[in-house]
């Protein structure tokens, strides 16, 4: 018989897959009171992965660490049942902390609840036994999510969904795409490089002939000859000058070059985020997306401009400096290059520990910017619940934690350069003893020696700086990788190849068997429904029915997995995106305003619109009035989403900038919602000139605002379940019928409530 994906019996039989790898990780009379196989990963992705709860532990092999893990059975362990979007997840939780999670298809929610309930069984029956509980697992807590962590874990295993695999150095040779434009000033750049090190290199070799030809014979007794040493010095002074003005040049040019690849790649990648989906931004923290643009792209800017430069530099140096010696003296460079080896070997140590060290150190402080992304823009709710002490903690928590990755990643690196100096100096002492034997030894001169320490002193040099590039390597390899997740990322919504032109536009809009999915979950199902141009439909249903996901894929925001969306007969997939949504004007129910003023955000949707048509908008949105009242008028600052405005202002605002624009088509979700009685009229009358001649769909709770709307479509669970007049639908006492009535009983309730509130307040 096939086994089920989850077996509740008293000592129950694994499944084979699993049955060998179970049995070596049991203890001494360890007895598995149920398993359960879930089927996707961390990553949503189809894997295998099973749960074992024994009599005294719960059991899993880890995904990503691919080796088993193991919490005890002990006080206040507890298990979490959720899903959301067509995924179940099940949390195992300790003391307010998440130890581990497991995510699966809804197909197996009932599974999984059986197992739940054996395990709630066995956790209270062990309870009032009396058995005692292991002891509390060792653990911390991760400040951004507050899952819980291990003393060894240095970063936070349940944080995000993304990749988590190391930054390979060859992630650079991405950037080619951005440095590919400026090719011949990267290649002048180079040749002068390749100068002003040859220039640098010229020094030491004229020390020979003074030492040789100067210097030794007249402590022999041989005179000076002042023309000669003349010409030697300023040989070095040539050199040295050369070196210098090489040096500035390439430097300046690269740096232009370097500053101009960074630019161009914040903006495309700002540009690439911007035409993402918005399912793309449902799963990320806008701090981590801000920390990508700016502090990653920096690094790679500074890694172009002034390590890779230097990196460069200390190559060739290396390079030359090697042929030069083995030119001198073949057994004497030999001997030279010793430590070399010994010093590749441990940079390649050093990398595979750094490569990993650093994508850690930039989740770990995408965390810290992500609290900052969370308070601020937040703190009107903080200041109002008196949780300053809590954020303050939250922010010491996640820079603590910033601290104790940083702090690990040091340790090795603190290492590393001191060793990689010692090998230099013991490999210039080689060279002192053995060029000294070799003077004594009448092989070489002493200009020779000197000429060769002085090589030796700059190619070491440049061995040391070379070997502390690999810090700034793997930093760069790390924000690369962070930046080209966003690049390589497809957007869900993708532009059509060949889009058809906009004719104009009537503002018909025809569902025909719609369909789409939130992962395995159905959220609209063979939805059919037809809009005439100029008809205002109102959408109708309780939460979760589909009316937000509608209008989502009607805007285009995500697109359909079944059926078609079409705009006057074309399919809105096979028209430009910008072009679309330029027809389309939306009011939310919390309206969003940009930092600037009034006119500025008015004329949002039109940046090129005259005063004279922001005003006639504005008046048109009953919005005139108020704005003149203001210290400036409409060019009055508008503080970060509106501060220092009222709701009914910002919404009458948003409703100018959605005039402005003269869309064919309207959106209206929750419009009024969030406003008081008086408000809400004013903002009707604003969407009465709003809504003339448009095509219109506006979603409501409140019933009675959707009295002037053509038609009013009932939804329940992702179908059209009734369409028609407020009059006809009462009159049919069906799904509207029942929803008008439960909110005539409410507000006749809150009604009375208020009579008596009222009444009490004349007595008092």
């Amino acid at each position: 018989m096939t086994p089920t994906p989850s077996s509740v019996l008293p000592r129950s039989v694994v499944p084979d897959a699993w049955q060998a790898e179970v049995s070596a990780h049991l203890q001494s009379e360890e007895n598995v009171s149920a398993w359960l196989e879930v089927d996707l990963d961390g990553e949503l992705l189809f894997a295998k992965n099973v749960i074992i709860l024994t009599d005294r532990r719960v059991l899993s092999p880890g995904h990503a660490e691919k080796s088993w893990q193991s919490w005890p059975l002990q006080p206040d362990l507890a298990l979490k049942l959720n899903d959301h979007a067509g995924v179940g997840t099940l949390e195992l939780t300790h003391t307010g902390g998440r130890l581990a999670v497991w995510r699966f298809t809804l197909g197996l929610q009932s599974a999984v609840a059986r197992w739940v309930s054996q395990f709630e069984n066995q956790m209270a029956q062990m309870a009032s036994d009396g058995r005692p509980l292991q002891k509390a697992l060792s653990v911390s807590v991760c400040p951004v999510c507050q899952a819980v962590m291990r003393e060894d874990d240095d970063e936070c295993p349940s944080c995000g969904r993304e990749d988590l695999a190391p930054p390979s150095t060859w992630t650079l040779l991405k950037l080619w795409r951005f440095a590919k434009p400026y090719k011949r000033s990267l290649l002048g750049g180079f040749v002068l490089t390749l100068a002003s090190t040859a220039a640098t290199l010229v020094p030491p070799y004229l020390t020979m002939p003074l030492m040789d030809d100067i210097l030794i014979p007249y402590q022999n007794g041989a005179p000076i000859d002042p023309q000669l040493v003349s010409m030697y010095l300023l040989g070095l002074l040539g050199a040295a000058m050369l070196a210098w003005v090489l040096g500035w040049a390439k430097t300046y040019i690269l740096a232009l070059v370097s500053e101009r690849i960074g630019a161009d790649l914040r903006t495309t990648t700002y540009e690439h985020l911007l035409k993402l989906s918005l399912e793309y931004f449902g799963d990320r923290r806008t701090g981590d997306l801000i920390a990508r643009i700016g502090n990653e792209t920096d690094r790679i800017n500074v890694f172009l401009s002034l390590h890779l430069l230097d990196f460069a530099t200390d190559v060739l140096m290396i390079m030359m400096t090697a042929v030069i010696l083995f030119t001198i003296n073949p057994t004497l460079a030999m001997v030279t290059l010793l430590p070399l080896p010994f010093i590749g070997w441990l940079i390649h140590v050093v990398r595979e520990r750094l490569r990993t060290g650093f994508e850690k150190i930039d989740r770990v402080w995408a965390e810290v910017t992500n609290v900052l992304a969370d308070t601020i823009p937040g703190i009107r709710v903080v200041k109002a619940f008196a949780q300053e002490d809590r954020e303050a903690t939250r922010f010491k928590d996640a820079n603590r934690h910033n601290l104790m990755v940083n702090d690990r990643l040091n340790r090795v690196w603190a290492l590393f350069s001191p060793t990689v100096t010692l090998m230099t100096e013991v490999g210039l002492l080689v060279v002192w003893g053995f060029g000294i034997w070799l003077v004594s030894d009448d092989q070489i001169t002493v200009g020779v020696l000197t000429a060769f320490l002085a090589y030796i002193g700059r190619f070491y040099g440049r061995l040391d700086t070379m070997s502390r590039i690999v810090s700034h390597t793997q930093k760069a390899a790390s924000g690369a990788k962070r930046i080209f997740d966003i690049l390589d990322h497809v957007s869900s919504v993708p532009e059509p190849v060949n889009p058809l032109p906009l004719p104009p536009v009537q503002g018909r809009i025809t569902v025909r068997d719609a369909g789409f999915r939130y992962g395995n979950r159905a959220v609209i199902r063979q939805l059919n429904l037809d809009i005439q141009p100029g008809q205002m439909i109102g959408l109708v249903g309780h939460s979760g029915s589909g009316k937000s996901t509608l209008v989502n894929l009607i805007c285009r925001f995500y697109d359909l997995t079944e059926g078609a969306i079409e705009l006057d007969g074309t399919d809105i997939r096979q028209l430009k995106i910008a072009d679309y949504r330029s027809q389309i004007g939306l009011v939310l129910q919390e309206p969003f305003l940009f930092f600037g003023t009034i006119a500025d955000n008015i004329a949002y949707g039109k940046p090129g619109a005259t005063r004279e048509d922001i005003v006639a908008a504005a008046r048109a949105a009953h919005a005139h009035e108020f704005i003149l009242r203001m210290p400036q008028g409409y060019d009055s600052l508008v503080g970060e989403r509106g501060q220092g405005l009222s709701g009914g202002e910002r919404q009458r605002i948003s409703i100018a900038r959605a005039l402005l624009i003269n869309p064919r088509i309207l959106i209206l979700d929750e419009a009024t919602s969030a406003v008081d009685t008086e408000t809400e009229k004013e903002i009707q009358r604003a969407l009465d000139n709003l809504v003339r001649g448009r095509t219109t769909i506006a979603i409501a709770h409140r019933l009675s605002t959707l009295r002037k709307a053509d038609r009013l479509v009932v939804m329940d669970k992702g179908v059209v379940v009734e369409e028609g007049s407020h009059e006809e639908l009462i009159e049919a006492q069906g799904a509207y019928w029942r929803l008008y009535e439960a909110q005539q009983r409410q507000a006749e309730a809150e009604a009375v409530l208020g009579g008596s509130t009222e009444e009490q307040k004349v007595s008092a």
